[in-house]
């Protein structure tokens, strides 16, 4: 099909999915060349998560009709996006749909448009546009795709790449932070694969084996703090865009804010991600956030660069892999010695990356800790998959989670830790403060019927809806109340538009009605969760 005049939609749909495959090949080595802005090793994972949500739009739109295509491509780009080159990545692929969206079929013309189109939103998306980045390697394939307008798709592909490969060699010229570390720009080489990947769709082309990595470029940066890199994405905003991002650039650099299709998508590098939340989600409906410590990223990309050394070595009998998402819940989790797999309610991590993280830990055999309902059976087809060297604790909540990571020992075979780790799970008690996502009457098992409105504040002990109504902070001491039975310990999260005053306050309040118990409040509570708090 490569000496096609046009493309349809549904060639178009192909194309992407595809890409999305061939960048997955090639996900680790662009992992391996990341250091600019910050040596975390994730640019390639975050784009190839970013074209794993379009090639989900993908899968449910209307693939006959260009509208829709163009649609799944704009807003599974920003839903998905993930990390400053994901971000940017969704706004190249929202400037390359809003071109071709009313179209009927894409000659080479119109393909040159669109990715003329996508560099422009690109470079506009950035406050302070870096050349020797991903904007670059956009330029030049927009570039090259001019040169060979009046021919085919496939001719204008080929010649993208062949222009959009000359401006990435030379990004090391451009940035100091690349010819430091003696690398190309990763995010540059990241958007290359997905043009290359659509090229090999129209050619035919059989995936390639993936590379092996035999160095990683962060292993040059070993000494220094990176701080964390912040995300959101915001529904009903009620203030502009521009405005929104007034609002974030005194927290930090690397920033971006972007929109598409209603939604608001932010992100930055802060030390400070839970005030900068809390100030945002003032000003809109929180849906979704992801804070990640760059640091503890860096540290982890440099255990997996040794981890061929490792391997030679004596490893432990048990390693543990953990789901968790709000970055107080991840820094406790890898404080006890957890490789993290990022996901939890409306956001469940895939088998695959689940066996990705077990695959990273050095030890004989790896304890999972699913930590919600919905990732459980992933947890255990992943354990199945690994033929022996994994064991699932079916932690149905992160409070469940938290006790049997607790209980955690490297030195301690997988097998002989199941009982304890399960046993620990069950003793404490979780409960979770959320929002009603729609309009309903639920009889909890108590036999106390409860007439909830969308929005309403609901409570959750042990994943079972107990108490509705009030503010956050009453349903907390109403579910305390109920539940509480002599336990020691309570332990506080706040979400990501909780502040530090409103954290006190609960606090003070958990205390005047249970003196007898030792509180403890951190920031960094899950997405969608006002509270989650923990007993034991």
């Amino acid at each position: 099909m490569s000496d096609a005049q046009t493309l349809k939609p549904a060639d178009l749909a192909r194309m992407l999915r595809y890409a999305t495959d061939w960048l997955a090949v090639y996900r680790e080595q662009v992992n391996a060349l990341n250091v600019y802005p910050v040596p975390d090793g994730d640019t390639g994972t975050n784009m190839h998560l970013t074209m794993q949500s379009v090639r989900r739009e993908l899968d449910t739109c209307d693939e006959n009709s260009m509208p829709g295509v163009a649609r799944a491509i704009s807003y599974g780009a920003l839903l998905g996006a993930r990390g400053n080159s994901g971000v940017i990545l969704s706004q190249l692929l929202k400037g390359f749909a809003e071109v071709i969206r009313d179209a009927q079929e894409i000659d080479g013309a119109l393909l040159s448009q669109a990715f003329q189109a996508a560099q422009k939103t690109g470079y506009g998306a950035v406050m302070k546009p870096v050349e020797g980045t991903i904007l670059t390697v956009a330029r030049g394939v927009a570039e090259g795709a001019l040169l060979q307008q009046t021919g085919t798709p496939a001719q204008v592909l080929e010649s993208a790449l062949i222009r959009g490969q000359d401006l990435l060699d030379q990004t090391p010229e451009m940035l100091p932070a690349l010819k430091q570390a003696g690398v190309i720009d990763s995010g540059g080489q990241g958007y290359l694969y997905i043009v290359q990947g659509m090229l090999a769709q129209l050619r035919g082309e059989a995936l390639p084996p993936a590379p092996e990595i035999t160095s990683y470029a962060q292993q040059q940066f070993e000494t220094e703090e990176f701080g964390f890199c912040t995300e959101f994405l915001m529904s009903d905003a009620t203030k502009p865009i521009e405005e929104i991002r007034e609002l974030v650039s005194p927290f930090g650099d690397s920033l971006l804010v972007v929109g598409a299709e209603g939604y608001v998508k932010g992100h930055i590098h802060t030390n400070e991600p839970d005030q900068l939340l809390a100030t945002v989600g003032r000003h809109g409906r929180m849906l979704k956030t992801k804070v990640e410590d760059m640091s503890e990223q860096h540290t982890e990309i440099l255990g997996m660069a040794g981890a061929a050394a490792r391997a030679e070595e004596e490893v432990s009998p048990s390693g543990l892999v953990a789901v968790a998402s709000g970055y107080g819940l991840v820094k406790l989790f890898r404080s006890l010695g957890a490789r993290i797999v990022s996901g939890g309610q409306t956001a469940n991590p895939s088998v695959q990356d689940i066996v990705d993280a077990v695959k990273s830990v050095s030890a004989e055999k790896v304890v999972i800790l699913p930590n919600n309902k919905n990732v459980l059976m992933a947890a255990e087809k992943a354990m199945e998959l690994m033929d022996g060297r994994a064991v699932v604790i079916p932690t149905r909540t992160l409070g469940q989670g938290i006790g049997a990571a607790l209980a955690f020992s490297p030195d301690i075979p997988a097998e002989d830790l199941r009982e304890v780790m399960e046993g620990a799970s069950r003793a404490v008690t979780t409960f979770e403060v959320t929002r009603a996502s729609r309009t309903t009457s639920i009889t909890t098992k108590t036999g106390v019927t409860l007439a909830i409105a969308e929005g309403d504040v609901i409570g959750l002990q042990d994943d079972e809806l107990v108490q509705a109504g009030g503010s956050p902070e009453d349903s907390v001491l109403a579910m305390l109340n109920q539940g509480y039975s002599g336990q020691e310990i309570v332990t506080v999260f706040g979400g990501p538009q909780k502040t530090q005053e409103d954290l006190d306050a609960l606090v003070a309040r958990i205390q005047e009605a249970f003196p007898m118990v030792e509180v403890e409040a951190h920031a960094g509570g899950p997405d969608l969760y006002d509270y989650l708090v923990t007993l034991e």
